[in-house]
């Protein structure tokens, strides 16, 4: 085994586009003898005009929407075919045996689905820098004895087949010989914390990632010890893959690193969820199961051009669905209007239900309107909505902020470092609208973002899978 330099030239791509890659140093350990298998070649993914990515269905990885495709490692791997301008071709499968297949077997040209670099799998496989960390939690359901430590485990413990859980469970064993654990490749890691739910298993281990999603929507899913730390998650590529892939998946994360593409989409799907709060989780699907009905009606007849889902959402963090609502600062109503703005939007009763969600509605659109047509979605909504609790002026007063110390002005990932510094007389002494509590529309946001997260993949199950959103909102309540 020897280590070898990767010499890369400027090759043109198409008529359009000129693909650069540098000279790079590469740490593979490479075979010294001829390779046996047909491999991925970079230069054949650009002749043929797309890239085959292998993937997992799920809430990290790859899962479809109303709108198509979606989730953070299709978002990633499409910026990835648009760097190398050519089309994506998404390969999902149901479980990790099938996935490594393909990627074995030259099915697919590499693998997109959140998985951790560990010591078993740089054995077979090559990896992408890294792109984000995760660590291992063991999981249990809410009111049953935590277990704090692995002596503690008195029950089933069931993980993935295939899955980094298992590495981390066999090295445990070497000075635990007492613990065990069954597999399965029939489920996914969603149905795994439903049978902890249900109480068919004690136990199964989740990455926090995508436990920061899913107890959103299982909020009786607790968190018992950390069973491993960080691990990297990284795009994994078959070591008999031609080089030049390797050399393109650096140049292309360096980039996304730089632009701040990997910011922002670590942002729009992991930025509002990092902290948990179980009550106010519990209560808001108590709360969509005994108080939104009466009210589903009408923000579905104001919700044409904005989803009703969001303006409900925005209702709920606004007056938890009060109709009578109102506060110190004179905001009233199910969607809590001032009374210039309600006046604005013709409301002649805040406090009549059906106006204030109209009102509302028109509202929200208005300042969706008023963003720059430069500013992307989903920043826009997210400038929206904090322009809906802080005011306008205030937003544009961050954005200038930003702008200033180099920041992007169009991004809420920036913006929203940016707008508690409104709160500081250094800062807002040189804006236009002067002070403003910058930290409450940044909550505020975030607070949307997951209520409206939540209602939506509710609804989702109601209408394809009743059975199973009857036992998120059960298991909410018991």
């Amino acid at each position: 085994m020897i280590k070898k330099q990767i010499k890369l030239f400027a090759r043109k791509v198409n008529t359009h586009k000129l693909l650069t890659l540098l000279l790079l140093p590469c740490l593979f350990i490479l075979s010294a003898c001829e390779t046996q298998k047909t491999s991925a070649n970079l230069q054949r993914i650009i002749d043929r005009g797309y890239v085959t990515v292998g993937t997992l269905y799920g809430n990290t990885s790859y899962y479809l929407d109303a709108e198509g495709p979606a989730g953070f490692e299709y978002e990633l791997a499409q910026e990835y075919a648009e760097y190398l301008g050519v089309e994506l071709k998404m390969m999902p499968s149901y479980n990790l045996k099938e996935l490594f297949q393909q990627l074995d077997n030259g099915s697919v040209d590499l693998l997109a689905a959140g998985l951790a670099v560990t010591d078993e799998r740089l054995k077979n496989y090559h990896f992408s820098p890294s792109y984000d960390d995760v660590s291992q939690k063991l999981v249990f359901k809410q009111g049953n004895i935590r277990p704090r430590t692995l002596a503690d485990l008195t029950g089933t413990l069931e993980v993935l087949e295939e899955s980094s859980h298992v590495e981390s469970l066999e090295q445990l064993k070497l000075s635990n010989p007492e613990l065990s654990w069954t597999t399965t490749s029939e489920l996914d890691s969603e149905e795994l914390l439903l049978r902890v739910l249900m109480d068919e298993i004690d136990y199964t281990i989740a990455d926090s990632n995508a436990l920061a999603i899913s107890r959103r929507y299982y909020p009786e899913i607790s968190i018992g010890f950390t069973i491993h730390e960080a691990e990297s998650l990284a795009w994994m590529i078959n070591k008999n893959s031609d080089d030049s892939i390797f050399a393109s998946l650096i140049e292309f994360f360096g980039q996304v690193h730089h632009n701040g593409v990997l910011l922002a989409l670590n942002d729009k799907h992991y930025g509002h969820i990092e902290e948990f709060n179980y009550v106010d989780t519990r209560m808001y699907i108590k709360a969509i199961e005994k108080k939104l009905p009466k009210y589903k009606p009408l923000f579905e007849k104001y919700g044409q051009e904005v989803d009703w889902r969001l303006l409900a959402a925005i209702s709920y963090q606004e007056s938890h669905w009060d109709p009578h609502a109102r506060s110190y600062t004179g905001v009233r109503g199910m969607m809590m209007l001032t009374l210039p703005t309600a006046k604005q939007m013709g409301i002649k009763s805040r406090l009549d239900a059906e106006q204030s969600i109209r009102g509302g509605a028109k509202y929200i659109k208005q300042l969706i309107e008023r963003m720059p047509a430069r500013v992307q979605e989903p920043d826009r909504l997210w400038f929206a909505l904090a322009s809906y609790n802080v005011g306008l002026g205030h937003l544009n007063d961050a954005r200038k902020i930003t702008k200033q110390q180099g920041g992007d002005h169009d991004r809420w990932v920036d913006v929203k470092e940016r707008l508690p510094l409104l709160k500081q007389k250094k800062f807002y002494k040189k804006t236009r609208y002067g002070y403003a509590r910058g930290d409450e529309p940044v909550h505020y946001v975030e607070n949307i973002r997951r209520y409206y997260d939540t209602l939506t993949w509710i609804d989702n199950q109601t209408k394809q899978l009743p059975a199973k959103s009857e036992l998120t909102v059960n298991a909410a309540q018991e």
